[in-house]
């Protein structure tokens, strides 16, 4: 089958692993190559097809691996690998890379309730060591004088803003947002239905009708068109030998005749599969469950830089609200009382808005607000985004400008 490759992604890929094999005099380049983006996306997937194409020895490390019982473990488990990976470009003659994947998921920071343990220092700590000095990699308890090859280093993840600011520096990391465009989705997808017998204008029909779906979305429903087949024949065999005929059996393995891979059957199934993303996305339950949660917990002292407050929702009814005649959209009580404390505490205030789409994605764009000095001049701000951006979900954000840090998020409206 053959799987489509970005050109952008290849020539991303390929121009950092062949920097870091040349040795160019004068130029410092970045060990560390780091792709993130939204979910789905094929970021891992078209790196196998970008080494594999190149010729190149991936080896992996799961962001999983990245934290330990023991203390140092995961850390002593990245120089282990390197050092492995510079010893097979030395003996094999070839290029070869360091993948972590989901680097963010074993050593980001999503929220206050994420703990930052030891492992996760060193993890951090040990990649800023090895892009300073991708010659000089030593495992512990040991030293060898002799320099090693330099091993590029690629790195997946949805969200960098997560990790260490340092690590992904500029001079460390050089950063890559993967977002395929429309016609990297239909060439992506085309691969995907090769055997099928879609014609590229079906294609590119099927990706028009889901072109918010990400990549993974195509691939998922592909494999789900045939489970009309493979539920017909569980139920011909027996519930109670579907285990003895497939693990354990003599026979043939079962052969499954070509399902419909018809465009409007492609469109229905995919449209089931969207009403069950919206139903999960609606059901909202872990909120639920948290208020309940955080409604038995006593909350008597003032949020401080240690304690951000939680995330809340504020309904906004503009029905019951007088209009101040400028156009402009009132605020509730509420989210005045919260500005007013914000302010109090010495936090900044900062406002953000996001379509329906890029709310799916955690994708928010900044209110262009400038400097804001005082509690009259936010809700002024705020009253002008909110009828600049009627249509979209819009949030306050509360800003330490001591630790730069968010320390409060609240969403003040949401869209009809």
């Amino acid at each position: 089958m053959g799987y489509y490759i970005a050109p952008r992604f290849l020539d991303k890929l390929a121009v950092h692993i062949t920097k870091n094999f040349l040795n160019i005099p004068g130029v410092r380049v970045p060990l560390i190559l780091g792709i993130h983006g939204r979910k789905g996306e094929g970021k891992s997937f078209q790196c196998e097809l970008v080494f594999e194409r190149m010729g190149v020895e991936c080896t992996l490390i799961s962001g999983g691996e990245l934290e330990s019982p023991d203390a140092g473990d995961p850390a002593r488990l990245i120089r282990l690998r390197y050092r492995e990976t510079a010893e097979l470009i030395k003996v094999r003659g070839k290029m070869c890379v360091l993948m972590i994947n989901d680097i963010d998921a074993g050593a980001g920071r999503f929220d206050e309730g994420t703990q930052y343990t030891v492992n996760t220092q060193l993890v951090n700590a040990t990649l800023m060591n090895i892009a300073d000095n991708p010659t000089d990699v030593q495992l512990p308890g040991s030293y060898d004088a002799n320099p090693i090859r330099r091993v590029p280093i690629i790195v997946t993840g949805n969200d960098f803003s997560t990790l260490y600011a340092p690590l992904i520096r500029d001079g460390r990391m050089e950063k890559f947002y993967w977002q395929p465009n429309r016609d990297d989705k239909v060439g992506i997808v085309e691969g995907i239905f090769a055997e099928d017998g879609l014609s590229r204008r079906e294609v590119e029909q099927f990706v028009d009708t889901f072109l918010d779906q990400s990549i993974d979305f195509f691939s998922a429903l592909r494999s789900r068109i045939y489970d009309e087949q493979i539920r017909q024949f569980i139920y011909d065999i027996g519930l109670e030998n579907v285990s003895q005929r497939i693990v354990n059996s003599t026979e043939a393995p079962p052969q499954f005749r070509k399902p419909d891979f018809s465009l409007s059957h492609l469109i229905e199934m995919g449209n089931l599969m969207v009403s069950e993303q919206k139903r999960v996305s609606e059901s909202n339950l872990v909120d639920a469950y948290n208020r309940g949660l955080y409604s038995r917990k006593p909350n008597n002292s003032p949020a401080t830089p240690n304690s951000p407050e939680k995330t809340t929702i504020y309904q906004i009814n503009y029905a019951d609200q007088p209009s101040p005649g400028n156009g402009k959209k009132p605020i509730n009580p509420e989210v005045r009382s919260r500005i007013e404390q914000i302010f109090a505490q010495g936090y900044k205030i900062g406002i953000e808005h996001a379509d329906s789409r890029r709310f799916r994605t955690g994708a928010w764009h900044s209110c262009q607000t400038g400097n804001i000095t005082s509690p009259n001049e936010a809700i002024n701000t705020i009253e002008s985004c909110l009828a600049d951006y009627a249509d979209e979900y819009v949030r306050l954000v509360g800003i330490d400008p001591k630790a730069k840090r968010r320390v409060m998020e609240t969403i003040i409206q949401r869209p009809n």
